[in-house]
Order: C-alpha cells, then sequence, then structure tokens
C-alpha cells in the first residue's frame, strides 16, 4: 500500500478517524441513546472502536453529547482499553456540527492528519477490508464513500406522494459510512459550510452527509467504494434484532 511505502521513506501518511456518537436516535423509542445500547454484551458503538483499534489507522476522535463525555470515556475508552481514541469532544445540533467539532480537534494536533474517515457511531459492522479499500481510493481519488447498489426499485415522488421518475436501478447506491477523504479538502469544505450555514437554510438545503458538503463546495467527484449489505446503522429496534443475527452467524 502506497502509505507503507512512504512510511519506508521516512515520510508518516495520519489517518484520523472521526467516529460520531452524539445521535439521540429518537426513532429507538429508548431512554438510552443508541451507540450505547447492546448487542450480545457489548454496546453498539464498542465494535466499531474496535474495528478502528485494530486497524491501520493513527487516531479516533470521538463526537459525543457534553453528558456522556465522561461517560464514554469510562465506560467504552477506559474499559476496554481503547488507546487509539486521541480525544472526546463535544458534538452539536446537527451530524455536520458534530463533524466539524471533530475536524477542529483534528486541527489542534500536533501534526495535521492527510486522511480523514468519517463513521457513524451506529454502524457497527464496518470491516478491515472496507477501510482498506477505501484507504487505497482515497490516495488517487481525494474523496470516497461506502456504499452498495440498492436491491429495490426505487422512485421519486413529488410533492404530493405520486412517482414522477424512476432512476435505473444500476446507478443508485445506498451511501454508508466511512466515508473518507483527504483532510484539506474536507476541512475547507466544512469550514464554508459552517460559514455559508443560514444561507444554505434560506435556500432549503439540507446537508445530510459529508460527500454532500464536498459535492457542494468543491468540484472534487466522489467515488463511490462497495461496502456490505451488513454494514447497517442502527436506529430501530429492529435494526438490534438484525444485528444480533449477524453476530450470531459470524460467531
Amino acid at each position: 500500500m502506497e502509505r507503507q511505502t512512504a512510511e519506508r521513506h521516512g515520510f508518516s501518511m495520519k489517518t484520523t478517524v472521526i467516529v460520531l456518537a452524539a445521535g439521540q436516535g429518537k426513532r429507538m423509542k429508548s431512554s438510552v441513546h443508541k451507540q450505547y445500547l447492546l448487542i450480545r454484551e457489548h454496546p453498539v458503538l464498542y465494535y466499531a472502536l474496535k474495528t478502528f483499534e485494530e486497524s491501520f489507522v493513527d487516531e479516533v476522535i470521538l463526537v459525543t453529547g457534553k453528558t456522556e463525555i465522561e461517560y464514554c470515556r469510562e465506560q467504552m475508552v477506559e474499559k476496554y482499553g481503547f488507546r487509539k481514541v486521541a480525544a472526546i469532544v463535544e458534538g452539536g445540533r446537527e451530524r455536520y456540527h458534530s463533524v466539524y467539532a471533530g475536524l477542529q480537534e483534528a486541527e489542534r494536533g500536533a501534526k495535521r492528519p492527510d486522511y480523514v474517515m468519517i463513521h457513524d457511531g451506529a454502524r457497527p459492522f464496518v470491516d478491515q477490508a472496507m477501510l482498506k479499500r477505501a484507504y487505497e481510493t482515497v490516495q488517487t481519488c481525494h474523496a470516497c464513500v461506502i456504499g452498495m447498489p440498492v436491491k429495490d426499485t426505487i422512485k421519486l415522488a413529488d410533492g404530493s406522494g405520486f412517482a414522477v421518475q424512476t432512476p435505473p436501478r444500476d446507478r443508485v447506491w445506498a451511501v454508508q459510512t466511512p466515508q473518507v477523504f483527504e483532510y484539506n479538502l474536507i476541512y475547507g469544505a466544512y469550514t464554508r459550510l459552517i460559514q455559508e450555514e443560514d444561507d444554505l437554510l434560506a435556500r432549503g438545503i439540507r446537508i445530510t452527509d459529508d460527500a454532500m458538503v464536498v459535492e457542494t463546495y468543491t468540484d472534487i467527484p466522489v467515488k463511490l467504494v462497495e461496502g456490505s449489505y451488513e454494514n447497517i446503522k442502527i436506529t430501530t429496534p429492529e435494526d438490534l434484532k438484525i444485528a444480533e443475527a449477524f453476530l450470531e452467524r459470524s460467531q
């Protein structure tokens, strides 16, 4: 891999992961935030952190709610010995505020990252193969996201709920995380987003993922990289049952 070659020649390509764990998970209908619910004997968040801990990445910045910072430090990082978690920072009102908080923390580090992976802490089944595919891709394409082609036919609807268009199924992907970028590219795009947030909201534009930030503020195309249909996001109680089944099958 390019990273290994660079390190042999005295250069260090730093990769930072921003793990988002600030969501409340209202659709879960639980008093416990979804990232702390148990799948088997471990919290949802544990599984993604374990994957990054065992991977080639250099550090993890964990973004969570203000009142959960100490809990995460004691019951997640210290309890399970996640040494790559370099910082736990407070998230913001929207997902993109939380990402920007993570990017700002990376900016304050002793060495700025070369690449940044942004991952939803509620996706427990990210694996090493996905990380390697994304890392290899970002080195040549500058921006990439994990995802999978959709299995169902997709309809675009008008404001009244009538179908107006059917995009070709082989061109439609369901986007997952991690989403991976050159650090300077994503930091610059997010800085512009925060500066122009009010204008975007006034125009009715709602930023829903990191790739959309790059698409909005740069001319760099975002490459789609194969993830896994098992790389689900835990959102509803049914998702927990599916996750349990995935774990049982893998053991």
